[in-house]
């Protein structure tokens, strides 16, 4: 006779967020209060990371078990891809162990989401594991909606884009499309506002960071950024 298999558990990407811990969805929180094992990304393993922040009401301390995950920030996936794979190997760890488990991110986990590096990495490794994704609010929706900022409406056609892409890129993304978001808009910001003087849309823009949080900034005059050292957790918002 057969030893049956022991169960696998199911693995949940948690969106929880721009910030506010009342944005989290009533499925997110539900989730997240049940299962016994949740993962926060992180970009090294000092402090926490923001995700962690957002759902520190929901945790029910030694019942549930927090792990860090680091995720450095960095463009060569090449060096990066390492950490990937010891964050999927950490989650089947627990997975294979027929414990559920939730991988928190802010925003939605599928929108330049931390989990999708870790969701990539498990469906090649381990492609019998379950998954289940949980949409979340994302920061370009909640800095719209906080900054009274239509993103698009009937034919208009918006573009999200990480603001460290090519200047020609970012000409013609200003130039073809109604809206535009710029993420990751903190280390090239200066550049961004030379193109945006040159195309005359200096004052069809709105730069927020930390949407929704109590240390949220909303700026129409974004000239006055020039030359600031600007919060990660930032975006531009170009409407023509």
């Amino acid at each position: 006779m057969k030893a049956n298999k022991p169960t696998i558990g199911r693995l949940y990407g948690v969106g929880v967020g721009p910030g506010d811990p009342e944005l989290i969805t009533l499925k997110a929180r539900r989730i997240l209060s049940q299962v016994p094992v949740i993962f926060a990304p992180q970009k090294d393993d000092r402090g926490k990371g923001y995700a962690s922040g957002i759902i520190g009401d929901i945790i029910k301390g030694s019942e549930q078990k927090v792990i860090k995950l680091v995720f450095p920030m960095g463009k060569d996936a090449t060096e990066l891809v390492d950490f990937w794979r010891k964050a999927a190997e950490s989650i089947w760890h627990h997975l294979s162990k027929g414990l559920d488990c939730a991988f928190v991110t802010e925003g939605d986990p599928f929108l330049y989401g931390t989990f999708i590096y870790a969701f990539e990495v498990l469906k090649k490794s381990h492609p019998e594991v379950s998954i289940e994704v949980i949409p979340g609010v994302s920061s370009i929706n909640a800095t719209a909606a906080r900054a009274l900022v239509p993103l698009a409406s009937g034919s208009q056609r918006i573009a999200i884009l990480p603001a460290t892409y090519e200047d020609k890129n970012i000409r013609e993304t200003l130039e073809h499309f109604d809206t535009v978001v710029f993420l990751k808009i903190h280390s090239v910001f200066d550049k961004v506002l030379d193109i945006l003087k040159e195309l005359n849309l200096v004052d069809k823009c709105v730069y927020v960071a930390r949407c929704t949080t109590e240390d949220e900034e909303i700026i129409t005059d974004i000239t006055k950024l020039r030359g600031k050292k600007l919060d990660y957790f930032s975006l531009l918002i170009v409407r023509r």
